[in-house]
């Protein structure tokens, strides 16, 4: 499956942070012919082992790929007079959700909207300002006793948005952060099986980023890596916004700066993009990065990690929008990466 039709799957399904049974359905079936072991931990990561093939006096090393699965959503906390109340899953932003068609899913799957008082019934002073969270509810066409018998309190909503297929190789759907980076750990493993590798490849599919790192915390621990890579999205460029707060969509994956990145992994990745003429760009994160490295960098007794960052626009709304190519070459970069670690590196790193 090529990339593109691949993220279309991956954006229209659901999976909202601790419920991404569907999302890890379709992943499982990518990873499971690419993998040489498959498993799902008791978080519900999905790790994919790629068995490296080390020499006869070369230590067992391991690097583990790491992109989250799950999606930002919205949860049922009330019925009222044939009408849903909701709270966020995730970081949502409130701004952008009047007006949104949305998914509840209930007993069955009801199309929605969210919807709020027009504001010609408002006060002068509040026609202007952010509508907050509690003043809006969601439709769904139903009767109050109608809808006692579809929706419960927790029930999860997913946000409503049609994949689209962009001019320039651009694509636009929901869930982009992070489907776009699972679809790169996918390109990675097909890349990898007509190369060979020495050390161990785990793929992991994480879970719960959106809410805590969750996932990443866990499989880290049990995975218990050399050395990692997260892949995640960075905010990608548009007015109004400078080149120190984004990246340059179409032109590859930033390669991070920061305290969450080690620098000679970062560099490894550096000289493999150029040697192979992969662009990349640099962007700075001085601090939390809040993406999965975060919690991967101190596993255990602390793992050498890097981060790779797919640029992408309009983060946390039904329309994030991102480029192919950027996707194909942060997988093509990966690939590279891991057939070129060895010996040497891992002595470079202070491996035991």
């Amino acid at each position: 499956m090529e990339i593109d039709a691949l993220l279309r799957e991956l954006s229209q399904a659901h999976g909202v942070s601790g419920y991404e049974d569907n999302v890890r359905d379709i992943i499982r079936r990518e990873f499971e012919s690419l993998s040489d072991e498959l498993r799902a931990d008791s978080m519900g990561n999905l790790i994919g082992l790629k068995r490296g093939e080390p020499t006869a006096d070369t230590p067992h090393r391991s690097i583990m790929l790491a992109a989250h699965m799950d999606e930002i959503g919205l949860i049922v906390t009330k019925l009222e007079e044939g009408f849903l109340r909701f709270a966020t899953v995730g970081g949502i932003d409130v701004r952008t959700l009047p007006g949104q068609e949305v998914t509840v899913h209930g007993r069955m799957a009801l199309r929605g909207i969210i919807g709020s008082r027009p504001p010609h019934v408002l006060p002068p002073k509040d026609r202007k300002k952010v509508i907050p969270l509690e003043s809006l509810f969601i439709d769904v066409g139903l009767t109050q006793a109608d809808l006692e018998d579809n929706v419960r309190v927790g029930d999860l909503i997913t946000l409503h948005s049609d994949f689209a297929e962009l001019q320039g190789g651009y694509v636009s759907g929901k869930a982009l952060d992070d489907r776009a980076g699972v679809a790169s750990l996918v390109h990675c493993l097909r890349s990898l099986s007509s190369m060979r590798c020495a050390w161990d490849v785990f793929a992991v599919a994480t879970v719960q980023e959106e809410i805590g790192l969750r996932g990443a915390i866990t499989s880290a621990y049990g995975v218990d890596p050399d050395i990692a890579i997260a892949i995640d999205v960075d905010f990608g460029r548009t007015p109004g916004l400078s080149e120190a707060q984004s990246s340059e969509t179409g032109k590859g994956p930033s390669i991070d700066l920061g305290p969450n990145v080690h620098p000679v992994v970062r560099q490894r990745l550096v000289d493999t993009a150029r040697e192979h003429e992969i662009p990349f760009q640099t962007s700075a994160v001085p601090g939390h990065s809040g993406t999965d490295g975060w919690a991967i960098q101190v596993a255990r007794d602390g793992v050498p990690t890097a981060l790779l960052s797919i640029p992408l626009r309009y983060m946390h709304s039904p329309v994030e929008t991102v480029s192919i190519r950027d996707i194909d070459r942060t997988g093509r970069l990966m690939a590279l990466f891991a057939v070129g670690l060895d010996d040497r590196f891992a002595a470079e790193l202070g491996l035991q």
